[in-house]
């Protein structure tokens, strides 16, 4: 009975030493790497690295169709990012700040005056996105990632369909979003996220559903439903990495040592939020979203000092 169980266990530790390796194959190989040149801009140019150990992440996100390798190379004018979100893991790994930019928030892009945000990644890529960003918030942007929209419909089957808190119904493309908990599947994902002509307040709400989707996603992968179930976890994870592409210093091995860090992090210590604004206005014959000025020496400094959860929850 003994050999039985030591036998078995034995057979348990291969079955998941060959698990780890097919799943470190599996996100090695599919995601798309970018050089330094290809996401950040020149070193001179940005602020010095974090002290703390907290760490920041710029996600941009495009509606183009296709695998992220077609986001990262089309023609330059069709690139525009409809998702640009700063993630922030703080420096004791208790808590996770995410912080939408609206895309037509008319703020200053280096080398190029004031315009909306999304036009950064349009005229310079990555590089210019994550120093607008930078230049925004002057804060060191650690990592990029960039996903194509096609991949949250991916992950959302991957995982078996999520379940979304709607705050305003609306229907789209046949698809009825209640008011309250909607379960959604792939094709009804994407048409969530997407959406912002049911709204009064167009991007504004879309930016909310946005964070909606990714806080449904990030419950419904870290349930016992997921991490009990390795096939899911590999059909998961890969239906993530076709569609993402990251910084060369993003490495297999950096995303396990920080998903390890943050094994404490529950959904409700996610905190989502978008950087706050005036209201909409005019800049020439481009309708814009203006930004309260007022409002950001406090996350500056709540950048700076690793304190931006205590920012969010005095919100």
């Amino acid at each position: 009975m003994g050999g039985g169980f030591v036998g078995l266990l034995g057979a348990l530790a291969v079955a998941v030493l060959v698990f780890a390796l097919s799943l470190s194959s599996a996100i090695s190989s599919n995601i798309t790497t970018l050089s330094s040149s290809e996401a950040f801009p020149k070193e001179e140019t940005r602020p010095a690295p974090s002290e703390n150990g907290s760490r920041t992440i710029l996600l941009l996100g495009s509606d183009a169709r296709g695998a992220v390798s077609a986001v990262a190379d089309q023609d330059p004018d069709n690139q525009r990012s409809d998702v640009m979100m700063v993630v922030r893991i703080d420096a004791d790994r208790k808590n996770v700040e995410v912080m939408s930019v609206l895309r037509d928030s008319w703020i200053e892009i280096p080398g190029h005056g004031r315009a909306k945000a999304n036009a950064a990644y349009s005229w310079g890529g990555a590089p210019l996105a994550v120093a607008t960003v930078e230049n925004l918030l002057g804060v060191r942007i650690d990592h990029v990632a960039l996903i194509g929209f096609d991949g949250f419909a991916d992950m959302t089957n991957a995982l078996g369909g999520i379940t979304v808190d709607n705050a305003v119904p609306f229907t789209r493309d046949g698809f009825d979003y209640v008011a309250g908990a909607n379960r959604l599947n792939g094709a009804q994902a994407l048409e969530f996220v997407r959406e912002r002509y049911s709204f009064t307040d167009g991007d504004y709400q879309r930016a909310r559903n946005q964070q909606e989707f990714l806080r449904a996603i990030a419950t419904q992968a870290i349930s016992a439903n997921t991490l009990s179930n390795p096939e899911r976890i590999f059909s998961f994870t890969t239906a993530v990495t076709r569609h993402l592409a990251v910084d060369e210093s993003f490495t297999t091995q950096a995303m396990f040592e920080l998903g390890v860090s943050l094994r404490d992090v529950r959904p409700a210590n996610i905190h989502f939020f978008t950087l706050p604004t005036v209201g909409t206005g005019m800049e020439g014959d481009q309708s814009v979203v203006h930004l309260d000025e007022g409002a950001l020496p406090a996350i500056r400094d709540a950048l700076r000092t690793d304190t931006l959860d205590e920012y969010v929850a005095g919100r």
